[in-house]
């Protein structure tokens, strides 16, 4: 991404003190610390949202649940033109472990950042993973990962997709807003929705 000319920043959640919980602030919910206020800056500005996990046991590590957890916290909030905040965002997953399980543990990641108004692009996860039981991790010595053809086919067309998706939104100013803003709905105008109550 860099080298087309995004701008990018990581960071790892276990790095920070982010409570569990679908509040904005979990400090007004009897949690001692948050860091996800200060987080939230970054996220909320980013066009581009990748979201990195191992697979323990099978399944997306507990951070990547508190990820989306706190995501949907903020999925109320609205962006400028008065629809969800992440309309007009894309995102993606990358996924390492040494269990099988890449496609499991996408699943149900993209569907929630769909669901709280992500747009997620095709080919949007990508994954490695060494044989099956104790191995190697992706960046070992001779784990084979940075190497795998596979992988690393998916990573580009993921990181492709979601530079060309995040350009034609930003160029076409997001979703039009005709039959989006809870803000219309909620006022009457439910944009199409009962005109024709004999096909349902």
């Amino acid at each position: 991404m860099e080298s087309q000319g995004v701008t990018t920043e990581m960071f790892r959640l276990v790095d920070h003190a982010v409570a569990p919980g679908v509040y904005p602030d979990m400090r007004e919910y009897g949690w001692q610390e948050d860091a996800w206020p200060e987080l939230w800056p970054k996220v909320e500005a980013a066009d581009i949202l990748i979201v990195g996990t191992p697979i323990w046991l099978g399944e997306n590590s507990s951070q990547t649940r508190v990820l989306i957890e706190r995501l949907y916290a903020m999925s109320g909030l609205h962006n400028t033109k008065g629809q969800y905040v992440y309309y007009g965002k894309v995102a993606g997953m990358l996924i390492t472990g040494n269990e099988d399980g890449v496609k499991h543990a996408a699943m149900s990641t993209l569907y929630s950042l769909q669901h709280i108004g992500y747009s997620i692009p095709p080919a949007a996860d990508a994954g490695w993973i060494g044989e099956a039981g104790p191995g190697p991790s992706y960046l070992d010595e001779g784990s084979g990962g940075p190497e795998n053809d596979f992988t690393n086919r998916n990573t580009s067309f993921m990181t492709w997709n979601l530079m060309h998706l995040a350009a034609l939104l930003k160029s076409h100013g997001g979703f039009p807003v005709e039959g989006n803003t809870q803000a219309a709905w909620d006022s009457g105008t439910q944009s199409g929705f009962g005109s024709n109550p004999e096909y349902r």
